[in-house]
């Protein structure tokens, strides 16, 4: 009897730890076999448990080049019908290797036009050494004062976002502008300018724009249709709108990396709720922009109240620009302005600029530090390219770092910033 007790006490033990072993063994083999990926789950979110689980918490604004002294700038110049010659001549004048380009040729320009201008982007010695200027092959439909306008800007800043590197400024210009300083200038007077600053013109007196403007309700059959025609008007009216408040200025403006990135991402959703009520707004561009900025947070204290540009106004109502003459030169080199418009195709004032201003030699460029004048003796004078960050600044950075100086120290420099 106590033989088979011993015997049973010998066995029992190592029975209960064999089911004991085996139920673990059959709940792991369970447990792996319901879900191999947990343990890797787990694993990843380790650490990170607490964050929310929310697209906005995962993006950021993202870097500029401000780590360098030089900032960079993306254009993008855009013309229609007619306009091809006009945007070849502006683009060199531009020209820099440092920056970046998106030129648009309206979808209202023949084909001929289009693909005249986009071999002359291709094929450029200059432009194809360096990869920097590229055109907008998918050309949009674009309608003078429509929201048209609107989406081929935000359509120009996501292909610099896609293919343009880091760069610290979006400059939106047209074929009828023109440039007042080099981009040596340019980019100098930049270099020591906080490069979260928005230069943007802006107000929120609307004034008759809200009777004219605001309140009534056009279509743009670009947005629709394959043939350009003019908006036109629905018979009703609507409220101005409560959920934010409209601001309206110039269309032409400087607006940071940060700022053009939030216009595209929206991660709040202001930038897009705000795009669809000014799809029905006259002169969208004039206003679009100015509306969202000054109603973010994030923004709204970085505009600078300028557009940049020195227009010669018909008074009142400022809706439509005089063309510039040469009688317009004096006043207009006396602003400090960086840029100009409205000028006509080979307007004479143009040549003026070059000489006096820019210096563009015989290929059209601007000289720089980043290359010597043209030697006549060399097939390629643009085959050795200096260090494109090293910069020849002249007269026109001074006028320029006079206007920005002023613009920025100015006692009223807080009180103007959407307001």
């Amino acid at each position: 009897m106590e033989t088979n007790k011993q015997q049973r006490k010998k066995w029992f033990l190592p029975l209960v730890l064999s089911l004991l072993l085996l139920t673990l063994l059959i709940l792991f083999s369970i447990f792996v076999s319901t879900d191999s990926s947990s343990l890797l789950y787990l694993y990843r979110t380790r650490g990170r448990v607490e964050e929310p689980r929310f697209v906005e918490s995962k993006l950021r604004v993202s870097s500029t080049s401000s780590s360098e002294s030089v900032p960079r700038i993306a254009y993008l110049i855009s013309g229609s019908v007619g306009d091809g010659e006009t945007l070849k001549r502006t683009l060199k004048a531009l020209y820099h290797p440092r920056n970046q380009y998106a030129v648009h040729l309206d979808l209202e320009a023949s084909t001929q036009e289009r693909l005249e201008l986009a071999n002359f982007v291709k094929n450029e010695p200059l432009f194809a050494k360096l990869g920097n200027v590229r055109m907008v092959v998918k050309a949009n439909l674009v309608t003078y004062r429509g929201p048209t306008m609107v989406t081929n800007t935000l359509h120009a800043a996501a292909i610099l976002f896609k293919e343009g590197g880091l760069w610290d400024w979006f400059i939106n210009l047209s074929a009828s502008d023109y440039p007042l300083v080099t981009q040596d200038d340019l980019l100098h007077t930049l270099s020591s300018t906080p490069r979260h600053l928005n230069f943007i013109e802006h107000t929120s007196d609307i004034g008759w724009k809200e009777d004219q403007r605001a309140k009534p309700v056009i279509i743009d059959p670009a947005l629709y249709s394959v043939n350009k025609s003019d908006l036109f008007w629905v018979t009703e009216k609507r409220n101005v709108p409560t959920a934010y408040k409209l601001f309206t200025g110039s269309a032409w403006m400087m607006l940071s990396r940060q700022f053009v990135e939030y216009l595209l991402w929206g991660w709040d959703n202001l930038p897009r709720i705000v795009l669809m009520y000014y799809a029905n707004f006259l002169s969208s561009p004039e206003g679009y922009f100015h509306t969202v900025i000054c109603n973010a947070d994030e923004f709204r204290n970085t505009t600078v109240n300028h557009d940049l540009h020195f227009i010669s106004w018909d008074n009142p109502p400022k809706q439509h620009p005089h063309f510039l003459t040469i009688n317009n030169y004096e006043e207009m080199v006396e602003s400090n302005a960086p840029f100009a418009r409205k000028f006509g195709c080979n307007e004479q004032l143009l040549d003026k600029i070059d000489t006096e201003l820019l210096g563009r030699n015989e290929h059209g460029y601007v000289p720089g530090k980043w290359f010597d004048r043209t030697n006549s003796n060399t097939t390629k004078p643009y085959s050795a390219i200096k260090n494109i960050t090293e910069l020849k600044p002249g007269p026109g950075a001074e006028r320029l770092k006079r206007l920005i100086n002023g613009l920025l120290s100015a006692e009223d420099f807080h009180t103007k910033q959407c307001s």
